[in-house]
């Protein structure tokens, strides 16, 4: 097994960017069980990659627009509360966002007071259930964030983040909702901040129903970190994250297998494609590997091994369209997303899909 950090494999972008501009009613306050329906049954746009136009269905008949001998690569991250309230040795209120776990009792953090950024090497931190915390720097390439060392670690500590901790939401999610509604479920080893959310209209009814139509599975792991710094002039410039992920010997062969019977890899979302291609060698073939990646996939970035993706709508200026437009024409899908506004489709974590294959 390799264990390396990557940099970036991209070449500069040279097309113009999607825009467009998003109705505030099209964000997705709730998921789909509190809106009365099932996780498998939200709308789904196909958009193929090639000269044809999309077509409007339901998630549920994600079957029909896949072949026996196509693979599905799931993210398994599972989701933690990862935001957390604290009190400074002041006693004033800090709100604390993990971003990325760096070992057993260190995080990198986003300290807030309201949505104002703060923090201070040095800075002591005290929880709930007696948890303790102390601030030892800021991350140089990143100086949003800052390195904390909790006072406990290992499964311990995930303990009482699970105890203390609430779900990272946005202000288009107005209520707190239960963590079970931000995780997958395939969900495995806690790590991820924000839930990979792709993955989760996926059911084990439909799962079940794919793997009946020759359709394999596989999964690995990339730990997501926070989506948003609050900052809105941080977060148009689009921060390359390092995350950390894992993709098994088991998933690298069935990956290369795949490819090498005319299979398509179809990735449930973009980490998965992150990983993925990061742990690809020059020939298009996965090796088993772990690490940090901090490749950023841009409409130029030749795509070694994934054939399809399946995601959610993205937000006007994401870098997660730069990733789409490696797939599809930026042109097409603009256009493809214009179809998604009219025809009422739902943004965010929560909303409505699309498959680009």
């Amino acid at each position: 097994m390799l264990n390396f950090q990557v940099e970036p494999r991209v070449a500069p972008p040279s097309v113009a960017p999607v825009q467009f501009v998003l109705p505030p009613e099209l964000e997705a306050h709730q998921p789909a069980e509190l809106r009365g329906m099932r996780r498998d049954a939200v709308r789904l746009m196909v958009l193929p990659r090639w000269n044809s136009e999309p077509i409007h269905t339901r998630f549920d008949a994600l079957g029909d627009f896949l072949r026996a001998g196509d693979l599905l690569v799931v993210n398994d991250s599972r989701t933690l509360p990862g935001l957390l309230r604290a009190r400074d040795e002041n006693d004033e209120a800090v709100e604390v966002r993990l971003a990325h776990r760096r070992a057993d009792d260190l995080w990198d953090v986003l300290l807030l007071n309201g949505r104002t950024h703060i923090g201070r090497a040095g800075m002591r931190l005290r929880f709930a259930k007696g948890l303790r915390a102390q601030i030892l720097a800021r991350r140089p390439d990143l100086p949003f964030l800052w390195r904390m060392k909790f006072d406990t670690c290992c499964a311990e500590l995930l303990d009482l983040i699970y105890q203390i901790g609430e779900p990272v939401r946005y202000t288009y999610v107005a209520d707190a909702l239960p963590l079970d509604l931000y995780q997958t479920v395939y969900a495995k080893a806690p790590g991820s901040v924000e839930m990979p959310s792709a993955g989760r209209p996926l059911t084990w009814e439909l799962l079940l129903k794919l793997k009946r139509q020759g359709i394999g599975f596989a999964s690995l792991s990339l730990h997501t970190g926070l989506s948003s710094t609050r900052d809105d002039s941080i977060d148009k410039i689009h921060p390359n994250y390092d995350e950390e992920f894992s993709v098994p010997a088991e998933t690298a062969r069935a990956v290369n297998e795949t490819r090498e019977r005319g299979g398509r890899v179809v990735a449930v979302g973009t980490t998965v494609v992150r990983a993925l291609e990061t742990a690809s060698r020059a020939d298009g073939t996965v090796t088993d590997s772990r690490g940090w990646t901090k490749l950023r996939i841009h409409p130029d970035t030749r795509l070694r091994v994934v054939d399809g993706l399946l995601t959610g709508l993205h937000e006007p200026q994401a870098s997660h369209l730069d990733m789409l437009s490696a797939f599809v024409e930026p042109k097409r899908l603009q256009a493809a997303y214009q179809q998604c506004i009219a025809r009422g489709y739902l943004w965010h974590e929560f909303g409505d899909m699309n498959l680009i294959i």
